[in-house]
């Protein structure tokens, strides 16, 4: 019944997780004990791995958490840590390994690739009335899930038990819709009368993890694309749209406001300027982001990013000043760079210059 409708498809690609500290982890099994000095965001996991490889009660695995040189999830992967300790195991010896910066970025676990259909019904006076999002793409928590359910169990459960568990957690998950998947979507804040979101898994060969946001980081970025679209369609201005739409979410609103003030919005741009607004919460906080681009001879360069945090109550601003830069470079690389393609089974990038 909408005066008009809007459709369309958002496609993003597998990214590395590429820290900039490649995977390491040094190992000493000897027969009584073990030592992981490893820069693991999974400790818990590490220890409970080692029991396993090298068949030592938990309590004699001492686990050494050194400096992530970067995590982003990938270190909470184990296979890194496992190698480290099947070498020393057979060598009889501390071990040290660190993955070459090709190893790194063709044996990753990388953020899902996922493909969009979105419509939207817009009303007569160019505000939306209906949204759809319907996702497809792999589910982070079905891989990762019966390897996590045994680390979080206590260590004086049977080693059978905990293998049992990770089969049911896996059997589980099958039926379930993955929430990591269809967070930055299902909880679009924006008041839309009729919102439906859908998601079906499409698990193919390639190991997929957590990525800094996880599924915010796609779905913030594909619904607040298809955001402008829509206020583009309706003849509104997308900060103005936003604002009528998120009365009844005052944190989302401060952050909004604040980065538009600061980033002058409604100022006038020289020719070959662009400035562009979006807003999204995750994990508790509340950012907006205006960024001011140029387009020369078809190259974009990004010339100014503005950035209005709400994280709730706050200890050491510099902690929060450090997280933001490194998310608006995440940000960049993710929407610029990054593309990670498959061919023959193979990664096909290798290091920073591709």
């Amino acid at each position: 019944q909408a005066t008009r409708k809007l459709e369309a498809v958002y496609e993003v690609p597998y990214l590395a997780h590429a820290c900039m500290e490649p995977m390491n982890c040094t190992a000493h099994v000897r027969r009584h004990s073990c030592d992981v000095y490893a820069p693991t965001q999974a400790q818990t996991g590490a220890q409970k791995m080692a029991a396993d490889v090298t068949g030592l009660p938990v309590s004699k695995i001492n686990v050494h958490t050194t400096f992530l040189g970067g995590g982003f999830g990938r270190r909470f992967e184990q296979d890194f840590v496992v190698d480290a300790l099947q070498c020393s195991k057979a060598m009889g010896a501390p071990v040290k390994v660190v993955y070459t910066r090709e190893d790194d970025i063709q044996h990753d676990f990388y953020r899902p690739a996922t493909y969009n259909k979105l419509a939207a019904g817009i009303d007569a006076d160019g505000v939306p009335s209906a949204w759809a999002h319907h996702i497809v793409g792999p589910s982070i928590m079905q891989r990762a899930l019966p390897g996590m359910a045994p680390q979080l169990m206590p260590s004086w459960l049977p080693n059978s038990f905990e293998r049992g568990l990770g089969g049911a957690a896996a059997w589980a998950m099958g039926f379930q819709t993955d929430a990591s998947s269809v967070e930055g979507a299902a909880n679009l804040p924006y008041a839309i009368p009729n919102l439906h979101v859908s998601y079906v898994k499409e698990n193919g060969p390639v190991p997929v993890g957590f990525w800094r946001s996880v599924g915010n980081s796609q779905n913030g970025f594909i619904t607040e694309c298809f955001f402008d679209e829509v206020a583009r369609a309706g003849g509104k201005d997308p900060y103005v749209l936003r604002y009528q739409l998120l009365k009844d979410h005052p944190r989302h609103l401060g952050v909004l406001k604040l980065a538009a003030s600061k980033a002058d919005w409604g100022v006038p741009l020289a020719p070959g300027r662009f400035r562009g607004i979006a807003v999204l919460e995750s994990f508790g906080s509340y950012v907006a982001q205006a960024v001011e681009i140029t387009l020369r001879d078809g190259r974009l360069k990004v010339e100014r990013v503005v950035c209005a945090i709400d994280c709730g109550i706050v200890v050491n601003t510099s902690i929060v000043t450090a997280q933001m830069e490194g998310s608006i470079v995440f940000g960049l690389t993710a929407a610029l760079k990054g593309e990670i393609t498959i061919d023959k089974g193979r990664v096909t990038q290798s290091n920073f210059h591709d």
